[in-house]
């Protein structure tokens, strides 16, 4: 099969490999819709997960089911799928402690381009295909149900690691896919004012579109400052991060009320340690919180996300920015990713 890897740090290329094998348990996916994602970019030109060399990038996809193992149950060739971008093993001694992410060991729940091929080829493998693939409802814009991979379910996930609750005031902090739909999260939890900070005017009027109530533009100050001038020195309930670096989360410090809580949700691709200031952290008894979380994945957490987009909760065709036709445009479109012009959101590829 033929697909688009990693070649090494900083390199990628297209390869030939030979196709996965099919597992009794597991199923084989042909993708008819893909997306390239920041974690890409951090995985191939910031080397964020170690060297990786010919690895099939990739682990956004809609499908249409190949052939299924012996044991598989409820999908056949030929079904449309839903495919989440974090395919845990369920019957791990993680799963049933309620971590399915970490399934194997930390972060090994996401296996796409992490520890094996992941989606941009002819043919992709799917573990457990009972639990991980979801039916792509009847009608569902394959473009859209892309974005249910992995741009909503871990912006959503990181109001549920804050915690938003009813009337919080909320800070985001980076408003690329994920943390518009942070935003959305928020405003869906029933947040109060949600602060959203990011420089580009698409994003930002986007931010609004879901609930943002102000928007913070961190070339027009620190954001420390910011937030104490709009909240008049309250600060904030609860904070998702889902940009920046590891330098960010002591500015995050700064502007979070004691008993607050940080969902962080941004992939930190470089850096050795996240700076949290002392002082601001109550000398250590400050009642603040910070958590990060890879999203959930599987079968249910997929059908869930779909009933929010087919019942109206949840519109995520404004991050759809860019449309690709073809196979051969996946690089193309990786590029884009990488380059993020100031009119890009999210680019999707069409098979």
């Amino acid at each position: 099969m033929k697909g688009l890897a990693m070649r090494r740090l900083n390199e990628i290329g297209w390869i030939e490999k030979e196709a996965p094998a099919c597992g009794p348990l597991d199923a084989l996916v042909r993708p008819l819709a893909v997306a390239p994602c920041s974690s890409d970019v951090h995985t191939v030109w910031e080397g964020a997960m170690g060297d990786r060399r010919d690895l099939i990038l990739g682990h956004e996809a809609v499908g249409e089911v190949l052939e299924v193992g012996a044991l598989v149950r409820d999908f056949r060739p030929g079904d449309k799928v839903l495919v989440p971008a974090i395919t845990p093993d369920w019957n791990s001694l993680e799963a049933q402690g309620g971590y399915s992410m970490h399934s194997g060991g930390m972060l090994a729940g996401w296996k796409f381009s992490n520890f094996k091929d992941g989606v941009f080829a002819e043919v992709f493998h799917v573990n457990d295909a009972d639990g991980n693939l979801a039916h792509l409802p009847q009608g569902m814009d394959l473009a859209a149900a892309v974005m249910l991979s992995d741009m909503v379910p871990t912006g959503l996930h990181g109001a549920e690691l804050a915690d938003v609750q009813f009337g919080d005031a909320v800070l985001v902090v980076g408003i690329g896919p994920v943390g518009l739909m942070a935003v959305a999260g928020a405003a869906l939890r029933g947040a109060g004012a949600i602060y959203a900070v990011g420089s580009r005017p698409l994003c930002q009027e986007v931010a609004k579109s879901y609930g943002a109530t102000a928007i913070i533009d961190y070339h027009s100050g620190t954001l420390h400052e910011q937030i104490q001038e709009l909240t008049h020195g309250r600060g904030v309930d609860k904070a998702i991060v889902a940009g920046g670096d590891v330098e960010t989360f002591a500015e995050v410090f700064k502007v979070l009320r004691p008993g607050g809580r940080i969902g962080n949700v941004n992939y930190l691709g470089s850096g050795e340690a996240v700076q949290v200031p002392r002082l601001d952290w109550g000398c250590g008894m400050g009642h603040k919180l910070l958590t990060g979380g890879l999203m959930p994945g599987g079968r249910l957490r997929m059908e869930k996300l779909a009933a929010m987009v087919t019942h109206g909760r949840l519109d995520v065709q404004p991050l759809l920015t860019h449309r690709f036709s073809g196979f051969d445009k996946m690089e193309e479109a990786l590029l884009l990713m990488k380059d993020k012009p100031r009119d890009l959101i999210k680019p999707v590829v069409m098979m």
